[in-house]
């Protein structure tokens, strides 16, 4: 059962279906004249973003203060801290012209939700666009101290007989995640169904925002909890649990955060749209760079950004992580990525397995069309224009399909091509 704090929405509204006509009217509003058009410039002079405390947030941040918007034609953008991402989706929801916001770092899964008004007041579909990936990897799932003798890496069933234990005594297991049906919530689902821990029926998952999630492990209020950097290296630097795993020894360069904007201000300001993706693609192939990361760490430390020691962020950055378990290694490949492997592009094929995830857990209806999904939100057309006039050579922009079948840890294998293979060989699930 999923215990929801800030945001408000309940799990039965999340899985309330949605008329498919609303959608697809919707979707017809939104682009009415199909694909980007190019034009002399900008339309506009900004745009309202929003971000989440967050080291995936850098390129936002990185374009903000090298001041890259302006090089682009956009002096005037936004980049406004939000307080959780039912913050974030409530501000897109309002939209910059209602003092709202007209774009975000975002969960990948996070548009896909609104766009067809699972996690919308009254369930109403908020046309939406994805217009690149923001990182590569760098996640955590991270666990209280006093599981440190079970030994809980990589294998959560090292924790079956802890929970069981506790619950015995009436005490409730509590795992904490961003957003319902966000990357956080899918990768801590994952890695304990895989340890053959029911994520729905074993433990009570619960929604904490990102930067409140040293505090509650603090004070006690969960066993573990899945949030990206810097808040897992800050756990272990005060002393207060321990990482079991990153996210990308589940899943070696798996997808993370996304760029996503509210689709009618980008069929209404289509220059714009790639004037601010190609400040933002800048910004990502200059926060790859190892070069940069102590200077990257000390920006995003400041009171303004995330307001934290720049000692936090900067460890994993380089893939130096030291899990508080006693794993102490440097120079790992877990660091996250914001432009090599293709990190910006995004890939349709990462699209499907997010929402065949949330199908698996109930959050999207089992009958969802998930190819026709992407093609309502993801756009790669505007990333490869916005990377043509980059000057990103034409060997460096991939085609859809290129990342092909992915494997994960446990051995599992997704299938863009035959999504419901997949569903059908995983054991824990939702109930249909």
């Amino acid at each position: 059962m999923t215990k929801i704090l800030t945001s408000g929405i309940t799990r039965r509204s999340l899985i309330k279906t949605t008329a498919t006509a609303a959608l697809v009217g919707a979707v017809k509003t939104a682009f009415p004249s199909g694909a980007f058009a190019a034009a002399a410039g900008p339309e506009v002079k900004g745009v309202k973003l929003g971000y989440i405390a967050l080291t995936d947030a850098a390129p936002l941040i990185i374009a903000k203060e090298k001041g890259l918007f302006e090089k682009y034609g956009l002096p005037e953008v936004d980049v406004a801290k939000q307080a959780s991402w039912g913050a974030t989706r409530d501000n897109l929801v309002l939209g910059g012209a209602s003092n709202g916001i007209d774009g975000a770092h975002i969960l990948t899964p996070m548009p896909y939700l609104m766009h067809t008004g699972k996690v919308t007041q009254n369930n109403k579909p908020v046309p939406m666009a994805i217009l690149a990936r923001l990182n590569l990897d760098s996640q955590g799932i991270s666990v209280a101290k006093e599981y440190a003798d079970t030994g809980v890496q990589l294998d959560a069933s090292k924790l079956k007989a802890a929970f069981e234990k506790k619950k015995a005594e009436g005490k409730e297991i509590k795992a904490a995640m961003t957003f319902p049906g966000g990357t956080h919530d899918l990768w801590i689902r994952y890695w304990l169904a895989a340890g053959g821990i029911d994520p729905n029926k074993d433990v009570s998952t619960i929604v904490v925002p990102p930067p409140q999630m040293v505090a509650n492990m603090k004070v006690g209020n969960m066993d573990v909890f899945c949030v990206g950097e810097p808040w897992n290296e800050q756990l272990v630097n005060q002393g207060i649990g321990f990482t079991a795993t990153t996210t990308g020894e589940l899943w070696k360069g798996h997808p993370e955060k996304a760029l996503g904007l509210r689709a009618d201000w980008v069929e209404k300001n289509p220059n714009a749209a790639k004037a601010l993706l190609m400040a933002v693609m800048e910004a990502q192939q200059w926060a790859d760079s190892m070069a940069n990361k102590e200077e990257m760490a000390d920006i995003l430390g400041k009171r303004q950004w995330f307001n934290v020691p720049p000692k936090d962020v900067l460890g994993r950055l380089k893939g130096d992580i030291n899990y508080g378990n006693g794993r102490d290694v440097k120079g790992t490949s877990l660091f996250m990525k914001f432009w090599r492997n293709h990190a910006s592009f995004p890939f349709k094929s990462h699209d499907s397995w997010f929402l065949a995830e949330n199908i698996r857990w109930g959050y999207l209806p089992a009958d969802t069309d998930i190819k026709a999904l992407v093609n309502q939100v993801n756009r790669e057309d505007i990333w490869r224009n916005a990377a043509k006039d980059l000057g990103v050579a034409a060997a460096d922009i991939p085609a859809s399909s290129s990342r092909g079948k992915e494997t994960f840890f446990d051995g599992k294998v997704f299938d863009p091509e035959n999504p419901s293979a997949y569903l059908d060989s995983l054991s824990i699930k939702a109930a249909s």
